[in-house]
């Protein structure tokens, strides 16, 4: 599958604070992932550290906090992982799936999950 990108807003717990990102759909990663120095000024609390192993097999130890993530109009709470500083962000299935969004892999976009399965 082809990768592309999206604009990926992440706001702070208080919605004071937002961050406009260009993101990475990337459905094999479960979480979405932004520079630690990035969530750390939007004011993201590091809630649990988690060991996390990449596609390339490397496993590491990294924060994970909560944030609200906003593509097209919606909005939902999710999981951030504390990602490397100058890593390129990367939008995750866990984020994808609480907004409802599928990936369309030939034309490269988002679309819209008419039903829910439950």
């Amino acid at each position: 599958m082809g990768t592309f990108t999206c604009p990926l807003r992440l706001t702070s717990p208080d919605r004071e604070r937002t961050l406009d990102l260009e993101a990475l759909v990337d459905t094999g990663a479960f979480y979405t992932h932004a520079p630690a120095s990035l969530l750390d000024e939007l004011g993201i609390a590091r809630n649990e550290n988690v060991s996390l192993e990449f596609a390339d097999g490397r496993i590491g130890r990294y924060d994970m906090g909560e944030a609200r993530a906003s593509i097209n109009g919606k909005s939902v709470t999710t999981l951030v992982v504390f990602g490397d500083d100058g890593a390129k962000p990367l939008l995750g299935a866990y984020t994808l799936e609480g907004l409802n969004l599928a990936v369309d892999p030939v034309h490269q976009r988002l679309l819209p999950i008419e039903k829910r399965t439950i």
